[in-house]
């Protein structure tokens, strides 16, 4: 089959009967066989033609027991996927009791994962695990991701890929080493806003629109993907979290050195309005110096009481 083939294969349904009426039917052609050989039995002493009757009897009702191979039990938000001798024969996905015909076999190739035959169209979840990926700038993270994904052509799921949960978490691997690699993990020094800690919605929706794109072939539909842990690899975690905190300590020192200034200008300003003093530019400049190394040390200051002139 070709790439292109994958998107031919086309979800039909099955032709199937109501199983109730399908096992009534059952149940009399079975009662019908017994009572047919029980009668032949009894009477073929009288004559051998009756040989005919236990024979029509055995082979209804190995008949009967063939049918009972075709009655399925399907749940809400279940499927089930049928071949006839190798060839699609169609999807169950309503949910009831129905009565197909008895060669037809289910497939599931995940129901090792899964637990049966059945193919389930609920919203499953998928937690991948933790995988080392460089990001934009080239530093090694950790990072693994949630996926809320379900099946909506059973037909792709099961024939377009040998094993459709498989397919779907190595998948998963690819996308998010392709989406580390476009961002930094954190803001970078460019200016680029976006960035894998501090953009989680873009970066959710931007990992959903990639991983879309490559199970599409599988009949799968991304509902979410969202990245559950995000670290720096143990060899720099700890140069990376001695730059955030020298990021954090500058950002603070940034915000001090701007309320100080503010803070001193008031003072001057109100000193020179009220007519408290008389400050020459020396003076000035002392207190403005002064004023800084309070508002801007990391202690409390230790004042010194002058009892002196200033002159």
């Amino acid at each position: 089959m070709q790439v292109k083939d994958f998107d031919k294969m086309t979800e039909k349904a099955a032709k199937e009967k109501n199983g109730w009426a399908m096992l009534a039917v059952t149940l009399l052609l079975i009662f019908a066989s017994i009572a047919l050989f029980a009668v032949g039995a009894v009477f073929l002493e009288v004559s051998t033609a009756f040989v005919a009757l236990m024979v029509a009897g055995m082979f209804g009702f190995a008949v009967g027991l063939t049918f009972f191979g075709g009655f399925k039990l399907v749940q809400p938000n279940e499927a089930y996927v049928l071949t006839l001798f190798g060839k699609y024969y169609g999807t169950i996905k309503r949910d009831g009791f129905y009565w197909v015909n008895p060669f037809c076999t289910a497939v599931n190739p995940a129901r090792v994962s899964m637990g049966g035959k059945k193919i389930s169209l609920k919203a499953m979840t998928l937690n991948n695990d933790k995988q080392k990926v460089n990001d934009e700038e080239g530093n090694p993270i950790e990072i693994s991701v949630v996926v809320i994904w379900r099946i909506t052509n059973t037909a792709k799921a099961v024939f377009n890929v040998e094993n459709y949960m498989a397919y779907l978490s190595t998948q998963c691997d690819a996308a998010i080493r392709q989406v580390a690699r476009q961002y930094p993990y954190d803001v970078s020094t460019n200016g680029d806003e976006t960035s894998l800690r501090g953009s989680a919605q873009e970066i959710a929706e931007v990992l959903r629109v990639e991983l879309q794109q490559r199970t599409e072939m599988a009949g799968i539909e991304v509902l979410e993907a969202r990245i559950s842990h995000l670290a720096y690899a143990p060899e720099i975690a700890a140069a990376m979290l001695q730059r955030q905190q020298a990021s954090a300590i500058i950002a603070a020192r940034q915000k001090i050195v701007e309320g100080a200034v503010s803070m001193v200008e008031m003072a001057l300003n109100k000193l020179s309005e009220e007519n408290v003093v008389e400050l020459d530019d020396e003076r000035k400049a002392q207190m403005v110096s002064n004023l800084l190394v309070v508002l801007c040390g990391n202690r409390d200051a230790q004042p010194v009481v002058g009892t002196g002139s200033i002159y």
